[in-house]
């Protein structure tokens, strides 16, 4: 079914039809300039994609509607935990382009990208763990990536088109907050829209905090995964706890006005993968670009986490066991 926009007219034909800006239900509409331009069909790169991904056995993304709740310190513990299996290769896609701190977290900072006549070449933390990112692009840490939407978009199709990631068990996509061009790109690239064929996503991680203004941005994201048939691995609760590293004493940041992650999970019918207490020397071991499950494996927040990392592999090695979402209409990128 062809995507149809929020301010279409009633009898829209969708912008993928061929008389997209053509039909009678057309004349009038705001985009009918646009959708008559359009180019019709799947996008060409979606194929390119996905043989330049048929190596990577699963590809998990990290979502969250909210920004601030250490998605990208999820992520890049996940990649962490996953590679310290030496026998599984890892990469890190960073698709934040306004904002990439994966560089920072893995401690990589300051590389830079080398082209090959294969592509781009990904930048190695260690052995079984690489990672792209727009922040190897840029001229300075001050730099801003000051874009619209299509070439956001652009970028993204051409880092899943032409990093070399080799042989890959995990693909791990950071993602920024919300709902909007980088996500819609992601998700049509890696699985085709509504022409299907792309190279697939196992699951998405959706990550939260305890408080009620994360929550209903949070609802945003499944509401998002569904309606674009992403399955949902999982919510994980972080920053639910302050434990003193001293006397290990909990103490309540960010209260469950609502009951938290795990209530919200039971009301929409999702999976509650988790919490993870909030830990300084996490944050500090990000800023120097280091693990925390290897500088502080005594915290709290190190058993918790390994905890969720066992759920998220679960699923994905079951191949998508978990249940299928609602699915509803998926939503184009006009751009």
């Amino acid at each position: 079914m062809s995507a149809v926009p929020e301010n279409a007219p009633e009898h829209c034909p969708g912008t993928n039809s061929e008389a997209a800006g053509k039909a009678e239900a057309c004349a009038g509409c705001p985009n009918q300039s646009i959708c008559s331009a359009l180019p019709k069909g799947p996008d060409p790169a979606v194929e390119e994609i996905r043989q330049k991904l048929s190596n990577v056995k699963h590809k998990i993304l990290v979502l969250s509607g909210k920004g601030g709740v250490g998605k990208s310190t999820f992520t890049s513990h996940l990649a962490h935990a996953i590679a310290e299996d030496p026998q599984k290769q890892v990469g890190v896609l960073d698709v934040d382009i306004c904002g990439p701190s994966m560089p920072r977290m893995l401690g990589t900072e300051g590389e830079t990208v080398h082209q090959s006549g294969s592509g781009w070449s990904p930048v190695y933390v260690r052995d079984n763990l690489a990672m792209m990112s727009v922040g190897f692009l840029l001229g300075s840490l001050s730099d801003a990536v000051i874009w619209r939407g299509a070439k956001k978009s652009g970028l993204i199709k051409q880092f899943l088109r032409d990093v070399d990631w080799d042989d890959l068990d995990y693909l791990i996509v950071d993602t920024p907050p919300g709902t909007s061009d980088e996500h819609l790109s992601l998700v049509q690239m890696l699985t085709g829209g509504n022409y299907g064929n792309g190279s697939g996503i196992d699951g998405a991680v959706i990550v939260t905090t305890p408080q009620q203004v994360a929550l209903i941005d949070v609802r945003k994201e499944i509401n998002f995964c569904r309606k674009t048939d992403v399955k949902i691995i999982g919510v994980a609760e972080n920053m639910g706890e302050f434990v003193c590293p001293a006397c290990q004493k909990p103490s309540t940041i960010f209260p469950r006005t609502t009951g938290g992650a795990e209530k919200m999970c039971e009301e929409l019918g999702e999976t509650f993968i988790g919490g993870l207490p909030l830990d300084p020397r996490i944050a500090r071991s990000c800023d120097e670009g280091k693990s925390f499950l290897e500088e502080v494996p005594d915290s709290p927040a190190v058993k918790a986490f390994r905890a969720i990392v066992e759920k998220v592999i679960g699923f994905c090695e079951k191949k998508g066991g978990a249940k299928d979402n609602d699915t509803g209409e998926v939503m184009m990128d006009t751009a």
